[in-house]
This record gives C-alpha cells, structure tokens and sequence, in this order.
C-alpha cells in the first residue's frame, strides 16, 4: 500500500471519529435519551439553554477521568476493573514501544537504501520504507533493532509479572471484603447416581451426610422446567399485549380477531380473551409443576454450613467411579444457565468434540471474504478480474479507497458474526453459568480472529502455502518474516477502521439509539422499563489482544503503526471508563477470570514476534543476530512457567487462610444463622415456585408475573 492510500484511510476514519463524538457530546445532553447514554444514572437534567444542548462539549471526558479505581470497581466488578486494566497495561507496553520505535527505530528503517524513494513523490511511496525492510542486508544497524527485541521483551516481562501480581491481589482483596454469598458455600453435583430403593434426593442427603457429617447443610435437586418456563415466556407475552391495550384512550382497539395474523376470525374484547388466557396458562403451569414430583434430574446444589466444606468437596473426587458425583463451583444466581444440568458425562464430551469441529470449519470458511479482502489490496488483481472497472481504477481518489480502506472494513463487517457465533457454540458446552460462556467464548472469539486477521492475511498468498507454514515447522520463522512485514499497510488502516471508528462509535450507540426510537414510535407509556446493558467481554477483550499482538509484532518491523495503536488505546480507555461507569451494569461476576486470557495471549504475541525477528535477521543475513535471538523464546516460556506457578493458583480457587478468616467473621455476625437459613432455597428454579399471573392490570407498572410466598 502507498502512502496516500493509507492517509485517505486515515482521514475517513478520523472524520467519523469527529462524527460520532460530536453527535454523541450532543445527544446525550438530551433528556430523552437518558436510557440510551446514562441508563445506570437517569436522572433530572438541568434546564440548560436549547442553544447550549445542540454545541457539541467534552465534559463526559472529565466524567470518565475523575472516578478514582475504587469507585471503578465498586460501580462495575472486578471483571469491570480488569478489563480498564488491559487499556492501561497496554498504554504502558506501547508508550515504551512508541518511544524506542519512532525514535530510534523508524530513523534507521527510513536511511536505508534497500527500497528505492522518490522524494519528490513522497505521498506515492511504499510504506515499506519506514520499515526494517528498507535496511540493507547485513547491516550492521540491525543490530540496533536485535538490541530493541530483547529491551522490549525485558520491559514487557516486568509489566506482565506486576500486573499479574497487582490483578491476584485486588482479586484476594475483592473476595475478602465481599459479604457472604449463597455460592461460596455451595457446589454443584452431576452425575448423581440412581438407586432402585431410593428417590435421587434421598441418595444425595445419604451420601453427603455419611461423607460430610459436619460439614453438610442441605441440598436442592434440580428439575427439567423448559415446558414452565416456555408458559411463562408465553404469559408474559399476553401480559404486555393486555397492559398495552389497558392503557389505551381508544375504545376501538380493545377489539380485534385473534385468528392468523390478526386478519381471520371473529372480532372480540381483546382484553377478555387474554384474561382468559393468562387464566389457562397459569392452570397449565400449576399442572406442569405438580408432574414433576419426583422426577428430579440427576444433579443438586449441595450447601455446606462453612466455606471450607465446599472447598473441599470441590476438590476431591467424591465417587469410586470418575463419571458419577461431579463437582462444580455454583455459580450465583443471578448467573445460572439452566439448559444443561441434565446432560450426562458422555453428552458434554460430544458436544465439546462437535463445538471443536464447528469452530475448525468455521475458520476454514473465513478464508473466503480473507481472499477477498487480499484481492481488494491489489490494483493489478482488480484489473484482471474486473476489466470493465480499469478505467475507474485508474482515478487516484477511487484507487485509494478501494485498496486503503474498503479491505479493512470489508473484513471488520465479516468479523462482526464471530462473538455471536462463538457465543452460541459455547453455550452448547454444557456450561452451567453465564459468566462461563462469556469466558469460553472469549478464548473462541480471541483465537479465530489472530487466526483470521493476522495470520491469514498475512500469509496472503494460496491455501496450499498456508498448508507449506504446518508442513514446514522447521520454515516457520523464514516463511513469517518473508510474509508479515509486507502486510503493515494493511493492519494500520485496519487499526483505524476497526479500533478508532469502533471505539467512537461505542460512545455513540447508534443501534440502541435507533432502537429507542423506534420504541417510542410504537410503544404505549404503559411499557416496560428498559433494561441495563452489560458490556460484552467476548466482543471486547478479543479486539484489544489482537491490536496488542499487532503492535508487539510489528514494534521493530515497522514501527509506523504505534501512534495509530496508541491513539486507539487512549480513545478506549476514556470510552470505556465512561460506559463502565453510566452505561452498562455487571450481570455477572468471574472475580478477574479474563486476566489470564490476557497474559496467555500477550506471551504469545512476545514468543510471535522472537520467531519473526529470528527470520528476518536470517534473510537479512545476520546470520548471528538470529542465532543469538534463538535463546529469547525459550525465556519467555520459563517466565511464562515461573508467572503460572506464583499466580494462577489465586485464580482456580481462593486460599483456606482467607475461607478460614471469613468463617471465623461470620461466627461473630448475628445474620448468618438467617443466611443459612436462606441457603435452603437460594438455588431454587423460580419456575417451581408457586406461581400466580398478575391479573389485576389496571397498574400499569405492576410486574409481569407475580410468585406466591
């Protein structure tokens, strides 16, 4: 790519940026859009002057800054915290690699002689000039840059090993002060084994009674509620349509037909036919609630009257046979996901080995808009596909969009299914919480987009050279550096495409804001309130570790794209830190479970870009710079060793001195003997509950559905 084509990139995303922040300035001063852009805050606005509310202002930028850590991790978890920390460990690593890089680097990459430079038609020059293949071969500068792999290396070691340490420490300190919760002293049970002489909850209490005698307090089974959840869903359905026509002024629209699509049969009083609907529904759930007496599934919530007693049941096999009396953390309640506590061990190992084929073809698929993508980079190409369009081609402003920025939004459009998709895989894992599939998808959603957008661009030539790097491990280094320097053009306008414009757009929240409208377009008053966002992780986390991967791999080869990445990584702290604290609320909590998703990938970026240097020193015939880069990799490893011993252990489990310190507390609280009470029926299915359907209506903020006690 030449670097005209580049600016124009540039330029277009940087005018959407403007675009969106100065909308968002504006909008989100208006009332009316309260439940678009300050949801977890709505709250009286002052009556400023129309004038003042249409000027675009920056004061939401003091908002996101001002809110100390603290009040941070109050207002959005610890998975919250943690996620801002990548933005600043990020800023930490690129601020270092942005100071070596442009200032000593890219001044040795442009001296080079290696790629003719036309002064006088600099905006038409190839970006591969400010990079490490301008340097001539066998120089004796490259040197300068062996010296910059092993200093950032260093630098970026001594970050991971502080923040890896700081993250378990604020994790430690989070679990400490929380109050006591239903799951930490509770664990889930599958595989409970049928008896012929007694009932599957008659089983779990025998056994954890003779096995836990002093530590067992309860237990609730867990029962197959699709069929009641299904009427539920269905009643809450009939209660919005009745709400809404309650609530009407126009007499005429409490009569219609109720045949197919509302066109065929008699006209009624609509209001009187979903009473009676709701009345067949509620009998119908009551029916279905009394069928399952005695038909548990073979899984519980097994309580202990201490934390300890649930660690231990969780870490010791409970059964002579592996497949029966598993165990699990419990997740907490408002993170259950109830669609698989039934499925057997052999049902979860299946559908693992099918998750894993899906997400194999879905990557091989993807190679489809890659090649297109490629295409679009390659004016020659276009020429010989598209004859017709030579002559537009040749107009400099259409070749420049075409080859600097449509290719990278071609391939952001595509990616946008990824995190759905990877989602749902997940969710068919047998996964029994929430936070769970987030996770999982997480590591999904991070490894098919390195794979898709790094790798497969670049190694841009055929499928069967891609399929030479496996069958050539020996080659890798050689084949990477060849390839992955060609590509820098391409990953800076990807960076401004996808990171600046998405990362402004955030702000923005175009979708919602469309959404809202057209709500109020054809919502009555009497609907319901709106409902909090949360912020996808599996959206998110994915798109900053691949841009953390570009930049550490890219640091020496072609520093040019630091103060782009650098740029994104301010944007998105600000951004972020804003919509943390007034848009999205926390549905879940992992306790800092993305850290390690983040060191994991960051040392594969570190070990990426060893391989790389390894190459290039090689074809640029330092043949000692390579040998002596050798070493660098296996170091990286045993760092990355040495961090899992010390640190991961904090994330798998919490340790007996902080249990035994919160047991000891709790002895001295007057509520725990009420807590414990409460434990009995903390992990209750609310679809077993006594149910009534609300069929007063006349309030129209009456709740949905209304459960006896």
């Amino acid at each position: 790519m030449i670097l005209s084509a580049l600016l124009v990139s540039v330029g277009i995303n940087f005018g959407l940026c403007v675009i969106y922040i100065c909308l968002f300035s504006i909008l989100r001063k208006l009332p009316v859009h309260a439940d678009v852009y300050a949801p977890r805050i709505v709250a009286e606005t002052k009556n400023d002057s129309t004038l003042e509310r249409l000027l675009p202002s920056s004061s939401w930028v003091r908002m996101a800054w001002l809110p100390t850590e603290d009040e941070l991790l109050m207002r959005s978890g610890l998975d919250g915290f943690v996620f801002m920390r990548i933005y600043i460990f990020s800023l930490k690593v690129f601020t270092f690699a942005a100071v070596v890089g442009l200032c000593i680097l890219l001044p040795i990459n442009y001296m080079g002689n290696q790629i003719y430079i036309d002064f006088f038609d600099f905006t038409n020059a190839s970006l591969e000039s400010f990079s490490i293949s301008n340097v001539n071969d066998g120089s004796k500068r490259l040197w300068i840059h062996f010296g910059a792999v092993y200093a950032f290396t260093a630098f970026v070691c001594y970050l991971l090993y502080v923040e890896f340490g700081y993250i378990a420490s604020k994790r430690l300190a989070f679990y400490s002060s929380s109050k006591p919760k239903p799951n930490e002293f509770t664990v889930l049970v599958r595989g409970v084994p049928k008896s012929s002489t007694e009932s599957l909850s008659e089983t779990v209490e025998k056994f954890f009674s003779e096995c836990y005698p002093t530590l067992y307090l309860s237990h609730y089974m867990i029962y197959n509620t699709s069929k009641i959840w299904k009427l539920l869903d269905d009643a809450e359905k009939i209660y919005r349509k009745l709400v809404s026509l309650k609530s009407t002024k126009q007499s005429s629209q409490r009569y219609g037909r109720v045949g197919c699509l509302g066109l065929f049969g008699p006209k009624v009083d609509l209001v009187e036919y979903y009473e009676k609907e709701l009345e067949v529904l509620e009998d119908e759930a009551k029916k279905q609630q009394s069928l399952l007496n005695g038909k548990e599934l073979r899984a519980a919530f097994v309580s202990f009257k201490s934390r300890i007693g649930a660690a231990i049941t969780l870490n010791i096999q409970q059964g002579q046979n592996p497949t029966e009396w598993l165990t699990d953390p419990a997740p907490e309640d408002r993170d259950i996901y109830w669609a698989f506590f039934s499925t057997s061990f052999l049902t979860r190992w299946i559908g693992n080995v099918v998750v894993v084929l899906a997400c194999t073809a879905l990557t091989i698929l993807f190679f489809i808009p890659v090649i297109i993508v490629q295409g679009l980079t390659n004016l020659y190409t276009l020429e010989i596909l598209f004859p017709f369009l030579k002559g537009i081609l040749n107009i400099n402003v259409v070749s420049q969009v075409i080859t600097g920025y449509l290719p990278s939004l071609i391939l952001k459009t595509f990616l946008k299914i990824a995190p759905p998709v990877m989602k749902f895989l997940s969710s068919i894992q047998s996964y029994v919480s929430h936070s769970q599939i987030e996770r999982s998808a997480c590591i999904k959603v991070l490894w098919f987009i390195i794979w898709n957008v790094f790798f497969a661009n670049a190694l841009s030539g055929s499928i069967l050279y891609r399929i030479n790097v496996f069958l050539n491990p020996k080659q890798i280094p050689s084949i990477l550096a060849a390839a992955v320097p060609g590509q820098a053009s391409f990953f800076i306008s990807y960076v401004v495409t996808s990171g600046w414009t998405n990362t402004a757009s955030e702000l923005l929240r175009l979708t919602p804001l469309i959404f809202s409208y057209i709500k109020r377009i054809f919502a009555t008053e009497s609907d319901e309130e709106f409902e909090v966002p949360s912020l996808s992780y599996a959206r998110e986390i994915p798109n900053i570790l691949l841009f953390g991967l570009l930049g550490i791999t890219y640091f020496f080869q072609s520093p040019l794209i630091l103060p782009f990445l650098l740029v994104y990584f301010c944007m998105g702290y600000l951004v972020y830190r804003h919509q943390l604290l007034y848009v999205y609320s926390p549905k879940f909590e992992t306790g800092g479970q993305f850290w390690p998703i983040v060191h994991h990938c960051t040392i594969f970026s570190l070990i990426l870009m060893q391989l790389i240097a390894i190459g290039i020193f090689g074809l640029k015939q330092l043949s000692l710079a390579s040998t002596l880069t050798i070493p660098l990799p296996i170091i990286t490893l045993l760092f990355n060793g040495y961090c899992q011993k010390r640190f991961s252990p904090l994330f798998k489990g919490y340790p007996v001195e902080l249990m035994t310190k919160k047991d000891k507390r709790d002895e001295n609280d007057p509520t725990i003997s009420e807590f414990r009470e409460k434990l009995i029926t903390a992990y209750q299915d609310p679809a077993l509950k006594p149910i009534k359907f609300s069929s007063t209506t006349d309030n129209i903020n009456a709740p949905l559905l209304a459960f006896e006690t």
